[in-house]
């Protein structure tokens, strides 16, 4: 429900032009204006900003549908009022009272598309927004020499507005590294400077991303996420060198490296040790995501030369051994992870003894656990359980994919009560709701609804019961914000 300020605001921020108002209230009005779409009040509301920082997300809040038009608009509503703003200061440099005090937008956590199929791109069209910025800055000066005739370089550089520093997550592809990296040529001296805090790429050679990344201010950045599923090691040995150079860098997500490959090969055997030794190098990582990467024996040769342990570990679909998850449990990393990701394995074959050493191992710090289509049945999860129960601060527990009966999730959810922080539980689709199809029909089995209804009424019945309707106990994956433990 809405306070009533926020109600109040909405009312305020449906009128254009805005009146004038006190400093107090803009954080609330400006979550009214995105809120119900206002495009122009935003401008208003930019334009005039009292207030040295502007946090986008945390006035905005987390949205499960930014995609929508009116979203889109906002975005880049804010976006233009600041061009406006900055092209204002250029030409009026010496008006200093109708400035507003924004001197850093953080447009960080917004959802970004590259390829503009949905949703705008922030990261091209801040990009597109610096580059003019400073060629107009540079036209203006170059038709106003009479401002420097005579001035020293002190009294030069007063002249100069202080500029906006805009802290943004990098989503880079093809369409947007060019005018991306000419935005970050003029990052020193542009009145608008971009500093990126994360960097996304996808479907981008490797040379194209070392060239981006030494593009990039050293000391802002946190995570890279590099989506190359056509990669192998050979290419992110080119890319891992130039890691090091950030020496905040939390948290590296390398999706689907080599996993084209159906063995693996010497000469990728000595790329893994490569890739361990490099990853040694960034001393602040503290995530480390390998989903579809080809690892079974080798988990040892990747983590055995980081400098401090990881809080966060995602493995899913690595194809790993018993002698991965034994190694795992005796590294440093196990009594710190926070979070850990091990779907896709089969733990019906030999792999679930040397799970439950591992969360044994973890319990006292786990928060996040990913077990999802793991071929886990009713017997192989009654034998987890007890073990699963010791993990005393789980928050997220996901299961789908596995053929559990309703029986199974009923106990489930029955023997995690007892579980004080437990947040999120997604569970598979029973196998006892699906009904069988007769022959020829072009489906074995297909969902039945009814039966599936009634048991989601129990689950429901049990958290009432049990005072937990805090717990949300699904089987839907989607609309669930994860967790961040690297900020």
């Amino acid at each position: 429900m809405d306070s009533l300020l926020l109600l109040c605001a909405r009312r305020v921020v449906a009128q254009h032009p805005l009146p004038t108002l006190p400093a107090h209230l803009y954080p609330v009005l400006f979550q009214a204006a995105f809120l119900d779409g206002r495009p122009l009040a935003l401008q208003d509301l930019v334009a005039t900003w009292p207030f040295p920082e502007l946090h986008f997300k945390r006035l905005v809040g987390h949205l499960e549908r930014w995609s929508d038009d009116p979203f889109s608009d906002c975005i880049n509503a804010v976006i233009h009022a600041m061009v406006v703003k900055l092209r204002r200061e250029l030409e009026e440099p010496d008006h200093q009272s109708s400035r507003c005090q924004l001197l850093v937008l953080d447009m960080t956590g917004v959802p970004d598309d590259p390829d503009e199929s949905c949703f705008c791109s922030s990261t091209k069209a801040l990009a597109t927004a610096c580059v003019e910025l400073s060629k107009h800055q540079q036209e203006f000066q170059r038709h106003r020499p009479e401002q420097h005739n005579g001035c020293s370089g002190a009294a030069t550089a007063a002249l100069q507005p202080p500029g906006v520093d805009v802290l943004i997550d990098f989503h880079v592809d093809k369409n947007s590294y060019e005018i991306l990296y000419d935005a970050l040529q003029t990052r020193a001296a542009g009145p608008l400077r971009l500093k990126g805090r994360e960097f996304h790429s996808q479907y981008m050679s490797a040379s194209s991303i070392v060239t981006m990344l030494e593009s990039l201010d050293p000391s802002c950045l946190r995570r890279v996420d590099l989506f190359c599923n056509f990669f192998g090691y050979p290419e992110l040995l080119e890319i891992l060198p130039h890691l090091s150079r950030f020496p905040e860098l939390r948290s590296l997500k390398l999706q689907d490296i080599g996993m084209y490959a159906r063995n693996l090969t010497p000469e990728s055997a000595n790329g893994i040790q490569d890739v361990g030794r490099q990853l040694g190098m960034l001393s602040s990582l503290r995530e480390l995501n390998l989903t579809g990467t080809l690892l079974p024996g080798n988990l040892s040769h990747i983590l055995c030369n980081l400098q401090a342990p990881l809080e966060s570990l995602e493995l899913a679909f690595c194809s790993l051994l018993p002698a991965d998850l034994i190694f795992l449990s005796q590294s440093i990393h196990a009594p710190a992870l926070k979070r850990l990701d091990l779907s896709g394995h089969d733990f019906s074959q030999g792999l679930l003894e040397p799970l439950q050493l591992l969360l044994m191992e973890t319990s006292a710090s786990l928060l996040h656990l990913d077990l999802m289509d793991c071929c886990m049945a009713d017997s192989h999860l009654d034998v987890l359980l007890p073990t699963l129960l010791r993990c005393s601060h789980l928050r997220v527990l996901r299961l789908h994919g596995n053929p559990l009966s309703t029986a199974a999730v009923k106990d489930l959810l029955q023997r995690t009560l007892e579980l004080p922080d437990l947040h999120l539980v997604v569970y598979p689709y029973p196998m006892d709701c699906f009904k069988p199809q007769p022959p020829n029909s072009g489906w074995d089995f297909i969902k039945d609804k009814e039966l599936f209804a009634a048991a989601k009424a129990e689950f429901s019945q049990i958290l009432v019961n049990s005072r937990r309707t805090d717990l949300i106990w699904t089987d839907n994956l989607d609309g669930h914000e994860d967790l961040d433990f690297s900020l």
